[in-house]
Order: C-alpha cells, then sequence, then structure tokens
C-alpha cells in the first residue's frame, strides 16, 4: 500500500515548526561544512558575490580555481570594471555559461558608478544590479553580511519539499508557496537565519541531494514529511530535475552573446 503524501508542492496542513529545524541542521552545519575561500571572513562581499556567480549551475571542484584566480586578478569590482567584458568571458574559462562573466562585469561597473566599488549591502540595491535576482541578491545580503533572508537555491527548495511538504523534487521553478514557506522557516534573528540559509543549503549539497540521498547522515531524517511517507518517487521520474533542455537553451544564448562581444572586441 502506497503511503500517503501531501498533495505535491503545496505547504503542510499546519504551520512548519522552523524552530525544530534550525538547531539540529545548524548544529550539524557546524561538524560538517566544507572550508570554502568564499566562506572565509576576508573573502568579503565582493568574493561571495564573485562565487554566487560562479556557482549556478557549476560545482565547487569546477569553480574553485577560477574563483582564486579572479580575485587574484580582480581583488576588487572597480579593478574588473575597469577590463573590458571579453576579458572577463576569457578569464572564465571552461566554467559554462560565460553570459555570467558579461554579467557579473555588469554588476561590478554598476557597484563602482553607484555604489563607490564598494557592494552594496541593502537587498534593494543588490537586486538593482544588472545580472542580479532575487536568489543572488539574498544570498549576497546573507552569507556576506548576515541579514536575514530567504536564500532559495535549487539545494534548500529540495531539503524544504522533502522535509517539510513530503515531495521528492521542487517544481521546476520556485513558486509563491516555496517563498511562503522559506519565510515561515526563518528564524527571526539575522545571525541565526543568516547561519541557516548556508546550513541548510550545504546540507542539500552533501546529504539532501538530488540523487542518492544519504537519509542516515541526516540531522532531521526523524522529522522529514518525505522520509516519514516512505519516500515516494516524484512523478516527473529521476530525471526531473536535470533541466537539460532549459540549460541547452540557455547555453545556445550565452554562446551567441558572448561571439557578439568577441566580434565587437576584435577577438
Amino acid at each position: 500500500m502506497t503511503a500517503p503524501t501531501n498533495p505535491p508542492h503545496t505547504l503542510s496542513a499546519t504551520a512548519p515548526d522552523g524552530a525544530r529545524l534550525h538547531t539540529p541542521v545548524i548544529d550539524w552545519f557546524e561538524d560538517n561544512a566544507r572550508d570554502l575561500p568564499w566562506r572565509h571572513p576576508d573573502a568579503g562581499p565582493w568574493g561571495v558575490m564573485v562565487s554566487e556567480f560562479m556557482l549556478q549551475q557549476t560545482p565547487v571542484s569546477r569553480v574553485l580555481p577560477v574563483y582564486e584566480q579572479w580575485l587574484a586578478r580582480w581583488p576588487r569590482p572597480a579593478d574588473l570594471a575597469q577590463d573590458a567584458p571579453g576579458e572577463a568571458v576569457r578569464a572564465w574559462g571552461r566554467l559554462g555559461y560565460p553570459r555570467r562573466a558579461l554579467r557579473l562585469h555588469g554588476a561590478a561597473t554598476a557597484i563602482t558608478e553607484r555604489h563607490g566599488g564598494d557592494v552594496p549591502t541593502d537587498h534593494a540595491q543588490l537586486l538593482a544590479l544588472p545580472g542580479i535576482g532575487e536568489y543572488t541578491a539574498a544570498a549576497v545580503a546573507s552569507f556576506a553580511y548576515g541579514q536575514r533572508h530567504a536564500v532559495l537555491d535549487t539545494n534548500v527548495r529540495r531539503v524544504f519539499a522533502r522535509a517539510v511538504t513530503g515531495t521528492q523534487y521542487p517544481p521546476n521553478a520556485t513558486t509563491a508557496a516555496e517563498r511562503k514557506l522559506a519565510r515561515a522557516l526563518l528564524p527571526q534573528d539575522d545571525d541565526t537565519a543568516a547561519r541557516w540559509a548556508a546550513a541548510s543549503m550545504e546540507l542539500g549539497a552533501l546529504v539532501c541531494t538530488a540523487k542518492n540521498e544519504t537519509c542516515h547522515r541526516c540531522p532531521i531524517s526523524a522529522q522529514c514529511a518525505w522520509n516519514l511517507a516512505g519516500k515516494p518517487e516524484h512523478e516527473g521520474g529521476p530525471a526531473y530535475e536535470a533541466g537539460s533542455g532549459r540549460r541547452f537553451l540557455d547555453s545556445v544564448a550565452d554562446n551567441r552573446q558572448v561571439r557578439r562581444v568577441r566580434r565587437k572586441l576584435g577577438r
């Protein structure tokens, strides 16, 4: 007999008790977080922003060497803004989706012109920068400045989908229901909320993975709605999170835009 589950992609009937999740997940994070350079205090807001652009659809192992080279060459936004956009694309190397390099260059230019070369602390000002959407603005505000924001990347959305709504995967695109749930789960104080954002993201990256999840290592497995329901498979099948079609189209658009930039620069 199939175990009962919540309707796909809806909130639980009762409000989620985020306080029961915060402590075990944050404690787990303290013991298991990867030592990544953008988490070091000396990375600064610019280092955090660079990492967020690079980590979009690219694994940490590929980002690390390019990230270090990038910050050695352009330690501040103004340094990048002074170079041509084509140099940013060239330095992007094999990270893929090179349109991100152009967007990061555009953001660096705006930071230099509008904010005196300092990454703004205000969420609305971050969101107003070219190439920055809701996720990146929230991530920079949270990870760089310790502010209270719901940071919803694929890993976090998967953790929330499983732990609270009892579904294997979140929807293809972030929904209003997911944003409502993320806000409901946010700790009230800034420091704990920022730690929760990083911890829930790391849990999704290392334990509550898209495939071959290791529930026996999960600090909230006993509370996870999906685990308690017998881990029912998502109706979309195992390829649900691959997003191959959309990523292929993005890649085509990226390459076209990058070729246009290179032609303008005569390269």
